[in-house]
């Protein structure tokens, strides 16, 4: 449920100045949902064996990096500009800190599709593309939970997906283990599962990034740094 009493973004005498925010907080979405597909795309050019898909995710790579320095320009600009005070300021510091991330997910595409075009050159697909789809389809939901919470300001659910980060470095040390067992019984799968664990690596840092976009948006909604807090204290401040 969207927290009605902070959703006041937008309510200033200047039109121009609404419309600002607006601009920011669309852009930044925009280009949420385009590290979302890059994300998306790698993980199915990995699991089809599909080299040129997984081309054209790294080639992306270079727009999600032109969408970071536009947003963060744009938002110094706005500070610049209109020199804004408490729920405005943290709008706009929340957003720089967020671009961050997103551009991070965009990294970690880029880095599954560089092993998939590998895998796909190999031939023979290795063990673990199960468990890659499994933490993909999970951590993809939590950065889709993250936008959502962020365009509507829903502090609680940006809580829900601090506890999922949990589950997801769960899910990925077992995957970890299933892996480097196969790799013990048949050495020769080394180089191939080594590549796959590196996926599962990048995908358990996408959930990271997830989980840093949900702490912001709590900061943005309740004014409070829940950086480096256990999710109980997290859960006091989103109460309150």
């Amino acid at each position: 449920m969207t927290d009605k009493k902070d959703d006041v973004y937008g309510d200033h005498i200047s039109n121009k100045f609404n419309d600002e925010l607006m601009e920011l907080k669309t852009e930044f979405l925009r280009m949420g949902g385009l590290v979302e597909s890059q994300v998306d795309q790698a993980i199915q050019a990995l699991i089809n064996g599909d080299g040129p898909l997984g081309e054209e995710v790294r080639a992306g790579d270079k727009r999600v990096d032109r969408m970071e320095m536009d947003i963060d320009e744009e938002a110094t600009l706005i500070i610049a500009r209109r020199q804004p005070t408490a729920r405005d300021l943290r709008l706009v510091i929340a957003v720089i800190k967020m671009v961050a991330d997103l551009e991070r997910v965009g990294d970690e595409a880029k880095k599954i599709a560089k092993f998939a075009i590998k895998l796909a050159d190999e031939g023979q697909a290795p063990r673990g593309y199960l468990e890659v789809r499994h933490i993909g389809d999970h951590v993809l939901s939590m950065l889709r939970d993250a936008l959502d919470a962020f365009a509507r300001l829903d502090s609680n659910q940006a809580l829900r997906i601090m506890k999922e980060d949990k589950r997801v470095d769960e899910e990925y040390q077992a995957a970890t283990r299933t892996l480097l067992t196969f790799m013990m019984e048949d050495t020769r799968n080394i180089s191939r599962c080594m590549s796959v664990m590196w996926v599962l690596r990048a995908l358990e840092r996408v959930g990271d990034h997830a989980c840093n976009i949900a702490e912001n948006v709590i900061f943005m909604v309740k004014g409070e740094d829940v950086r480096h807090t256990p999710v109980e204290e997290a859960e006091k401040v989103v109460g309150r």
